[in-house]
Formats: C-alpha cells, sequence, structure tokens
C-alpha cells in the first residue's frame, strides 16, 4: 500500500517511541524509509551590536546540528537495517517545521507521513501549537499520527 514512509525525529524520547512504532509499521508495508530531523535556522543574535566571540557561527552551528540529526535519526536507521529495510535520514533546516516536513514528504516522493502526537487537547493544544496539526493541515499527503499514550504509574 505505502511504499515511502517519512518519519519524523527531534531526538527526544517521545519522537523515539513514535519512530520505534513508525519502523515497525514500515515493516509490515515492507516500504522504504526516510528519517527526517528538521533542526531550526542559524539566528544571529539580534539583542547585541557585536556577536560576542563564544558565540557559535553559522558554519559552526550548520556542522552541529547536522551531527545532532545523525545522532537522532541513527537509531532508526539501524532499526530499519534490522528489518531489512530500505532507510536514509535526512537533516533540513527551517524555520517552520511543520512546512519543511511536508515540502520534504512532497520532493522525496512519500506516500505516508507518520508522526507521533502527545494526545493534548483543549487548551494545551491550542497553547503549545503542534506541529503534527500544522503538517496535518498543510499536506494533501495522507499523515498517520501515533497516539502517545501516557502509561499509568506502577505503585
Amino acid at each position: 500500500m505505502y511504499r515511502k514512509i517519512l518519519l519524523t525525529t527531534d531526538g527526544s524520547a517521545v519522537s523515539s517511541k513514535t519512530a520505534c512504532a513508525g519502523v515497525a509499521f514500515a515493516a509490515q508495508m515492507q516500504a522504504e524509509v526516510l528519517v527526517l530531523f528538521v533542526a531550526p535556522e542559524y539566528q544571529y543574535p539580534i539583542y547585541v551590536e557585536i556577536v560576542p566571540p563564544s558565540y557559535p557561527s553559522e558554519d559552526d552551528y550548520r556542522a552541529a546540528m547536522l551531527q545532532a540529526g545523525e545522532e537522532h535519526t541513527r537509531a532508526v536507521v539501524q532499526a530499519c537495517q534490522q528489518h531489512g529495510l530500505p532507510c536514509r535520514s535526512m537533516t533540513a533546516f527551517a524555520e517552520h517545521t511543520a512546512l519543511k516536513i511536508v515540502e520534504v514528504a512532497e520532493q522525496q516522493q512519500c506516500d505516508l507521513i507518520f508522526m507521533g502526537s502527545h494526545g493534548r487537547s483543549g487548551w494545551g493544544q491550542l497553547l503549545l501549537g503542534s506541529v503534527t496539526n500544522k503538517v496535518l493541515s498543510h499536506t494533501s499527503l495522507p499523515v498517520l499520527v501515533h497516539r502517545l499514550i501516557k502509561e499509568p504509574d506502577s505503585k
């Protein structure tokens, strides 16, 4: 049904759980996986007249974010390899994460975007915003939302 699935990660434990579920889903479909990490664009300090010497250069920042992207996607790539799935990772830079996810999915001809959701509703969703909701509203591609359920405390 799906030949190429885009999985997103931000390096958090929550997104790692979602990515694991995404790999399991891709294995059922025998689909190719593209793992995407979206890093924020470099920001010049606008609050000072002279850039402090300790502030990273744009090249240093980009190198650090590319390294972070590689680290954040490594476990997903390894999981795909264990399932015998073709997989590629990618780091992209953008101010608006959701729009970049949609753009990459379309450019890379993905059939499906697999994302997580914290399952917030009401004020939590309104105040915090949601990359997943923004992706849903900006793409015509199918989006599978893996809802993360908080596990009950064990006593």
